[in-house]
């Protein structure tokens, strides 16, 4: 166990940091799940934007890498412009 004030501390912070990155990873990974499976292209279209604006804030701090969410965004799209 941390012997310091500053340790114990720090042990507090980073799990708080864990549960809240757990949290935003697990509605970024749903939320591209649900997108994936619309079959309705209205839907998806209004859908979308709610999306690519979370893989952009989750990139922007780092929670993923800023390439995996242009690939997601770019999966994402692919998928909306199949559908009819």
């Amino acid at each position: 166990m941390a012997n310091h004030k500053s340790a114990l501390k720090a042990i507090r912070k980073s799990e708080k940091r864990r549960l809240h990155n757990r949290y935003y990873a697990k509605t970024m990974r749903n939320a591209v799940r649900n997108l994936r499976a619309m079959t309705d292209k209205e839907e998806a279209l209004a859908t979308y934007p709610k999306v690519q604006k979370l893989l952009d804030k989750l990139a922007k701090t780092k929670l993923i890498h800023k390439n995996k969410a242009s690939n997601l965004k770019s999966k994402l799209c692919a998928h909306i412009a199949k559908l009819s």
